[in-house]
């Protein structure tokens, strides 16, 4: 499954930043009311999220087809901000005082799961039905920019493979035009327009 292997790929990129946190750096600014810690913990959620979901039942039926409509809807449906921070927050707590050493053994129990796993699985979001290649797709995009911003954030350089940069510019740009920004995300990369101010598109 190439998503599998790009996600870990991606989380083997972002494990490899983490590692080269000094320890001064884990309470600096982050991202928005996240110190470093708390971004780090957020981003590792792109991984504990996916463990969990392989834990769970199946459901019975596919309501999400794919990774756009995910952040389409289900995303801008479910998603709670306050919730979301509070959660990073936590998991950057969970992290511990080796969180380089939690976080590979969270990876490797994630990639044993994904390996046993029959064709077509689906996961269950919340009551909502999706394949789990599409699944990882949303997961590699939270990896990728989640690592970028942690880098951001502490000055490290990243070693995020290039097809993930790749496949996640495109997913953002997909994303643009099913809210109906496809004019002003082609006009910005071709140099017509700025982009909006405040303009996100998750």
């Amino acid at each position: 499954m190439p998503e599998a292997r790009l996600f870990s790929q991606s989380a083997r990129a972002y494990i490899d930043v983490v590692s080269r946190i000094r320890p001064d750096q884990w309470d600096a600014p982050g991202l928005g009311v996240w110190n470093v810690r708390g971004l780090v913990g957020h981003t590792a959620r792109a991984i504990l999220t996916v463990e969990n979901y392989l834990e769970a039942d199946e459901p019975g039926a596919i309501s999400v087809p794919d990774a756009e409509t995910y952040y389409t809807t289900v995303f801008e449906q479910f998603t709670d901000n306050e919730a979301v921070a509070a959660r990073g927050v936590e998991a950057g707590a969970w992290l511990g005082d080796n969180p380089v050493l939690t976080l590979r053994e969270a990876l490797e129990r994630t990639e044993n799961l994904i390996a046993e796993q029959p064709p077509r699985r689906i996961v269950s979001l919340g009551g909502n039905g999706m394949l789990l290649e599409q699944y990882l797709r949303t997961r590699v995009f939270e990896l990728v920019v989640h690592t970028l911003d942690i880098c951001e954030a502490t000055g490290i350089e990243h070693s995020l493979p290039d097809a993930a940069i790749s496949d996640t510019a495109a997913l953002a740009t997909r994303i643009a035009v099913a809210r109906g920004f496809g004019r002003e995300m082609l006009f910005a990369l071709t140099g017509r327009a700025p982009l909006p101010e405040g303009f996100s598109v998750v």
